[in-house]
């Protein structure tokens, strides 16, 4: 799969979001994996509700964060491109 501006993800079957509150962070679970995101992938992740497009993710986060639409746009992509590989989300 290629993830492009008018993409619309969601996190891919079996793969959770979840708070570890023991630990104290974020981490995304699945059958026989687990990843704790970063800061920044956790937002983008917050934001994966399977009606949003890329672009609509992009523009949410260049407006919170004041930064320039194009250097999000190309980091966002890059990061859902890996995940997506990776079998943590899906179309």
């Amino acid at each position: 799969m290629t993830v492009e501006g008018a993409t619309v993800l969601r996190l891919a079957r079996g793969m959770r979001l979840r708070e570890d509150t023991a630990r104290g962070r974020w981490v995304v679970m699945g059958p026989e994996r687990l990843f704790v995101p970063d800061e920044i992938a956790l937002e983008i992740l917050r934001l994966l509700d399977g009606a949003r497009s890329v672009d609509a993710i992009v523009d949410s986060l260049a407006a919170r964060y004041d930064a320039p639409r194009d250097a999000i746009g190309n980091d966002v992509t890059a990061l859902l491109q890996d995940l997506a590989g990776r079998g943590v989300v899906a179309a």
